[in-house]
């Protein structure tokens, strides 16, 4: 299987793909939050959310991230029901959030005609502590299905993710674990497709490769759309090279 990957915004581009011409959605989108005021939630950078002052790292920002709740969740409505026009029936979709926008996620997803199945936490053993009260260790996977679950699949997927996020040969600030990515995407049925909105420095469609599923994916950012089509490319050679096996 292969990939396509879209250079430009994701709403504009969602709009011209084909009806039911993907089997799930798999997606990370920026969150919006991070900040304790509507000030800080929509003048900070990502970077300015979600690094540390003292970080050693110069990953780079990205944008989108400067939404109100409100223009958020109209936002996030309007894509999701993009995603589930382009969608077959049956086909899942999952969507990463924190704490303070899940209720928002969950309103997004059922606005846009996804039946809602459930929210799965993602604990993250390295979060720091927080002094004087709860670690916040957790971030969500939002799920849902367009009409009704698949049950002929001999499927069982786990209900919960432990992993904490890339360190070493990080290329993203909110980059997720392989192994997670690879878990989610067999939602897709085999040779199916998985869709990407965001598709940052191209995770889900490494992992979509792996496992075997094509890849259409949609990234804003030109320096992260350029890292993306590196990794996955790379991915597709490995494969080629694997499929080939050793030369005589």
């Amino acid at each position: 299987m292969g990939y396509t990957l879209h250079r430009g915004d994701a709403l504009s581009i969602l709009k011209n793909l084909p009806d039911e011409s993907v089997h799930a959605v798999i997606t990370d989108p920026p969150y919006n939050s991070g900040g304790r005021t509507s000030a800080e939630r929509t003048s900070r950078t990502a970077r300015a959310k979600y690094v540390t002052g003292n970080a050693r790292h110069t990953l780079r920002t990205f944008p989108g991230e400067n939404r109100d709740q409100r223009a958020y969740r109209a936002w996030l409505t309007d894509l999701l029901t993009q995603c589930y026009r382009a969608s077959v029936e049956h086909a899942v979709a999952c969507v990463f959030t924190d704490w303070r926008q899940e209720p928002t996620t969950t309103d997004a997803l059922q606005m846009a005609g996804w039946t809602w199945q459930g929210t799965m936490p993602w604990i993250k053993p390295a979060s720091r502590p927080r002094r004087g009260g709860f670690k916040q260790s957790s971030e969500f996977i939002v799920w849902g299905v367009k009409g009704s679950l698949d049950t002929t699949r001999d499927l069982y997927l786990p209900g919960d993710y432990t992993a904490s996020q890339p360190r070493k040969d990080r290329i993203h600030i909110t980059q997720k674990p392989i192994d997670v990515m690879r878990t989610l995407v067999r939602a897709c049925p085999e040779d199916g497709v998985v869709l990407d909105p965001f598709t940052g420095s191209g995770t889900t469609g490494v992992a979509a490769l792996r496992e075997g599923r094509g890849f259409v994916g949609i990234e804003l950012s030109e320096h992260y759309a350029t890292l993306a089509e590196t990794r996955m490319a790379r991915e597709l050679r490995q494969d080629e090279v694997e499929l080939a096996g050793p030369e005589e």
